[in-house]
C-alpha cells in the first residue's frame, strides 16, 4: 500500500497543468478525467512563478480552486512542491543561483532546472515556497501524496560555480577529515597535485589534460548528494506538517548523474518516467522492462509507480513516431506486470504553447471526442479498475544483476583502457533473462543476496572489501555467481588493485588477470568450448587470464593469448563462481547463461512461451497473478499446462491451451 488514500486500487492519472488554461476548461477536465477513470493527478510541478509572482506576493487562489475541484470529483492530488523551475524574479535578484558548466559558462533562464543545487539563495527560496504550500494544503481532502521537485538533474547535471566549490570542500572534509587522507585517496603525489590547504581544492573544471580520476569520481558522488540534500530539505518540511502523507519524486531509470540506490532509501515509494522509442518496438519493450525492474528493485518489498509516459509521440527526438494502436496499453500493462501499482502520463491536456506543445497527451489538440489516443486511454482506465486485486502484490525474483552507479561513473572517467558502456553491458544480460521470462532484480554491491539463487556482476570495476565479502558469502552458502570482464580492478578510491586482477575476488573466481586486449568496432575474437563442440564470436574486450584453481570451460581461438581461458568455473564452498572474460554476441551469451541459469542455479521460467510473448507473476494475499503480454502482430497459442485461472478483464475461466490476440494482454488470477 504505497498511497493509503488509494489503497486497493491501481493508480491511474497524469500531470495536470491547469495554470496553462482558462478556468472555463477546468470543469470539462474533471468530467473527462472521471470518464477515463483518473484517480490521481500531479499538480503544480512548474507553477512556482504562478504561485509566487514576486518575492513578497503569493497567489494560491487558483490552486485552491483546482484542489477543491479535484476533491469534489473524487480525484486525488499528487501535489508538487513546484521547485523545479525558479521564477524570473528570483534569478534576477540572485543571479548566483544560475549554474556554471565545467568550462565556466553560465546556464541562463529560458528552459527549466536553471539552478545550482549548492545555491543558498535557491535553497532559502525553495524552502519558503515548500513551507507555504505545506501549510496551506496539509489538511486538504484531495492531498494524497507529495511530489518533490521533478526529474532531479535531468537537464542541469553538474555545477562548477563558487558555491558548489565551497560545498564540495565541505563534503570532502566530512568524508576524509584531513588533507592527508584526501591526498592519499586522490593519489595527489602523481603530477604534483598535493594539497596543502582546503582552499586549494576545486571541482574538476576544464583543465589542459585529463583531470585527477578520483577527483572526478568524488565530484560525481558529491553532486548526487547535493541534489539529494535538496530533496531531504523539502522532505523534512513536508514530513513535519503531514507525517501520514507519502513523499516521492520521479526517477528516470538508468540515469547516470544520481545514485538511485542511495536516493531510494529516502523516498516512501519509487516512481519513474519512461519514454521508450516506438521506432524500434523490440528494443523499446526491453528498455521499458529493464527500467521497470530497476525501479522495482530499488525498493523491492513494495510496488512502484510509472509517473510519466507518453500517450503517443514525444517531441524531442529527430523523428517522433506515434505509438500505434494497442502499443500504449501494452507498454502500460508491462509496468503493472513487473510490479507497478500505478500508470500515469505526461500530461493531461496537450499544451498550446511552449517547448512541449507537440508532446502527446491524454487530451490531444483535436480534443477528446475526435482522438483515438483518448479512446485508448479511456479503455485502459476501465481495465485497470478490473485489475484492482493485483494491487499491493510483489514480483519474486531469483536472479539479481549487480548495478553500481560508482562503477558507472568511474568507468566513464578519462583515461581508461577502452570505452565500456556499463549500462549497455548490464542490459545485455537483462535482455537474455527478459526473453526467457525469468524475473530479475537490479541490486547494489552491498545488497543482501540471500534471497537469490543467481547473481550476475557485469564489469564490476569497483570492488571494495564489503562487496567482496558479500559475494564470497553468497557463493559459499550455495549461490551461483557470474562475473564478467574488467571486474575487481580498483577499490572505492579508483586505485588499481595490485598483484593481479580481480584482486579481492581472485580466490572466489580461481584465476588472475594479467592484462587486457580491447577491440575496436568491427574487431573481435572467438571462444571455443573445451569439449570442442561449440564456438562463438566475442567482441569489445578480452581478459588475458591465468587459472589458479578454476576449471576452464572455453578458450580464445585467436591472438597471442590463443588457448587462454575465456570462460571458467570455480567451485567455492557450496556454490560455484563463473567468470566470462569477454563480451559474447547473442548466440554465445545464450550458451553461457543457459548453462549457468538452468543447470548450475536450477532456475527455469514458469511457462514455455513463443518468442515475443512476455510473462510475469505477481503474488499477494489474493493469490498469484499471471501476466501474458503478446508483443507480436499475430495471435499466439499458449499452453498453460497445469495452471488455470480467471481472466480479470473478461471474467472468463482459462485452462489448457489458450490463444492471445496480437498486441493483447491477459491477466489471469491463478487458481
Amino acid at each position: 500500500m504505497i498511497i493509503p488514500k488509494l489503497s486497493g486500487k491501481i493508480i491511474f492519472g497524469c500531470d495536470y497543468n491547469p495554470e496553462q488554461w482558462p478556468e472555463t476548461i477546468w470543469q470539462e477536465d474533471m468530467r473527462l478525467m472521471q470518464r477515463c477513470g483518473v484517480n490521481l493527478v500531479s499538480v503544480g510541478i512548474f507553477s512556482w512563478a504562478k504561485l509566487q509572482p514576486s518575492a513578497d506576493t503569493w497567489n494560491f487562489d487558483w490552486l485552491d480552486r483546482v484542489m477543491d475541484l479535484l476533491a469534489e470529483h473524487e480525484i486525488f492530488a499528487c501535489l508538487a512542491t513546484a521547485t523545479a523551475s525558479p521564477p524570473a524574479w528570483l534569478t534576477k535578484q540572485h543571479p548566483e543561483i544560475l549554474p556554471l558548466t565545467r568550462d565556466g559558462k553560465t546556464l541562463f533562464p529560458g528552459s527549466r532546472q536553471h539552478y545550482s543545487p549548492s545555491s543558498s539563495a535557491y535553497r532559502k527560496a525553495a524552502a519558503t515556497l515548500v513551507e507555504k504550500i505545506a501549510e496551506r494544503y496539509q489538511d486538504h481532502p484531495a492531498l494524497a501524496v507529495w511530489h518533490i521537485n521533478n526529474e532531479y538533474a535531468c537537464h542541469m547535471q553538474e555545477c562548477y560555480g563558487e558555491e558548489s566549490t565551497q560545498r564540495f570542500r565541505l563534503w570532502l572534509k566530512n568524508k576524509y577529515k584531513t588533507l592527508d587522507s584526501l591526498n592519499e585517496a586522490w593519489g595527489t603525489a602523481f603530477w604534483s597535485q598535493i594539497f596543502g590547504d582546503w582552499d586549494e581544492v576545486h571541482p574538476p573544471r576544464e583543465a589542459p589534460y585529463f583531470s585527477n580520476p578520483t577527483q572526478q569520481l568524488d565530484f560525481k558522488r558529491f553532486t548526487s548528494d547535493a541534489f539529494l540534500d535538496l530533496f531531504l530539505m523539502e522532505k523534512e518540511i513536508l514530513r513535519k506538517r503531514t507525517p501520514e502523507i507519502p513523499i516521492t519524486t520521479n526517477f528516470m531509470g538508468f540515469f547516470k548523474p544520481l545514485d538511485y540506490h542511495r536516493w531510494a532509501k529516502e523516498v516512501d515509494f519509487t516512481a519513474w518516467d519512461s519514454y521508450p522509442d516506438p521506432i524500434d518496438e523490440k528494443a523499446a519493450r526491453q528498455t521499458h522492462a529493464a527500467g521497470n525492474d530497476l525501479t522495482r528493485s530499488l525498493k523491492p518489498d513494495q510496488p512502484f509507480v510509472l509517473m510519466e509516459q507518453a500517450s503517443s509521440a514525444v517531441n524531442w527526438r529527430d523523428i517522433n513516431l506515434p505509438k500505434r494502436p494497442g502499443l500504449m496499453r501494452l507498454i502500460s500493462l508491462q509496468t503493472v506486470a513487473r510490479g507497478g501499482d500505478g500508470v500515469m502520463y505526461f500530461q493531461w491536456r496537450a499544451s498550446k504553447a511552449g517547448t512541449e506543445k507537440y508532446h502527446s497527451a491524454i487530451v490531444q489538440h483535436v480534443g477528446a471526442e475526435n482522438s483515438r489516443v483518448f479512446r485508448e486511454v479511456e479503455k485502459l482506465g476501465a481495465e485497470l479498475k478490473q485489475l484492482a486485486p493485483v494491487s499491493d502484490s510483489r514480483v519474486q525474483a531469483e536472479v539479481a544483476i549487480v548495478f553500481d552507479w560508482h562503477t558507472w561513473w568511474s568507468l566513464e572517467v578519462d583515461s581508461r583502457p577502452s570505452k565500456i558502456d556499463y549500462p549497455a553491458g548490464a542490459n545485455q544480460i537483462h535482455d537474455w533473462f527478459y526473453r526467457q521470462n525469468i524475473a530479475v532484480d537490479f541490486v547494489s554491491p552491498d545488497a543482501d543476496l540471500a534471497r537469490y539463487k543467481l547473481v550476475v556482476t557485469p564489469s564490476l570495476y569497483i570492488v571494495d572489501d564489503a562487496c567482496a565479502a558479500s559475494l564470497k558469502a553468497f557463493v559459499e552458502q550455495g549461490g551461483t555467481l557470474l562475473a564478467t570482464y574488467f571486474s575487481g580492478i580498483v577499490d572505492e578510491n579508483d586505485h588499481a588493485q595490485l598483484g593481479g586482477y580481480p584482486a579481492k575476488l581472485r580466490d572466489l573466481l580461481g584465476l588472475w588477470v594479467e592484462e587486457w586486449h580491447p577491440y575496436s568496432t568491427g574487431q573481435g575474437n572467438r571462444i571455443r568450448s573445451f569439449d570442442g563442440n561449440s564456438s562463438y564470436d566475442c567482441e569489445l574486450w578480452a581478459d588475458i587470464a591465468h587459472l589458479d584453481g578454476a576449471e576452464p570451460l572455453a578458450s580464445f581461438e585467436e591472438g597471442f593469448f590463443k588457448g587462454g581461458p575465456a570462460y571458467t568455473k570455480n567451485d567455492y564452498g557450496k556454490g560455484a563462481a563463473y567468470y566470462l572474460g569477454t563480451r559474447l554476441k547473442s548466440e554465445g551469451l545464450d550458451w553461457v547463461l543457459r548453462n549457468i541459469c538452468y543447470q548450475s542455479a536450477g532456475i527455469e521460467p514458469a511457462l514455455t512461451l513463443p518468442e515475443g510473448v512476455e510473462s510475469a507473476i505477481r503474488t499477494n494475499e489474493n493469490g498469484e497473478f499471471l501476466f501474458l503480454l503478446n508483443h507480436t502482430d499475430a495471435a499466439q497459442t499458449i499452453d498453460l499446462s497445469a495452471r488455470s485461472g480467471v481472466n480479470l478483464a473478461s471474467g472468463e475461466h482459462l485452462s489448457g491451451t489458450i490463444e492471445i490476440p496480437p498486441l493483447d494482454v491477459f491477466v489471469i488470477q491463478l487458481q
